[in-house]
């Protein structure tokens, strides 16, 4: 669907909305793709008020779990602290698939050890990885 090849010591969870912007959800008629999925999973790395803003804006379902410091925070504000974020355990438990094609992609050696000095060059390695997948 989408892929961003960034340095290594960058988080992930502030790259969340340049890769979504990058997305190209096929559709399974005729037609111009969506660049809108239906729905998102995430571990907690990516439960930012930033991501979560831009998920409702975009009118984008979301599963992502709290990391228990931002419940406490949320708890000890009170009423202040709003809503409890909707959170479906069944469909986060499926966000090991994303998980094992990662590590699916590492198996492969020249992903792994990413040997290319060029960005542009890696992202055609990742390319042709995903493709033989």
């Amino acid at each position: 669907m989408a892929f961003l090849i960034i340095p290594g010591q960058w988080g992930d969870a502030p790259q969340l909305i340049p890769v979504l912007e990058r997305l190209s959800v096929p559709r399974l008629t005729t037609g111009r793709p969506r660049n809108r999925p239906d729905h998102l999973s995430g571990d907690k790395a990516y439960s930012s008020r930033r991501n979560r803003r831009y998920l409702r804006r975009r009118q984008i379902k979301h599963t992502i779990a709290e990391p228990r410091s931002q419940r406490a925070n949320r708890q000890r504000r009170g009423r202040r602290g709003g809503r409890p974020v909707g959170f479906d355990k069944a469909i986060y438990r499926r966000r090991n698939e994303v998980e094992r094609t990662i590590n699916a992609l590492k198996n492969f050696r020249a992903v792994a050890t990413r040997y290319d000095k060029r960005a542009y060059v890696f992202h055609g390695t990742v390319t042709l990885a995903t493709i033989r997948l």
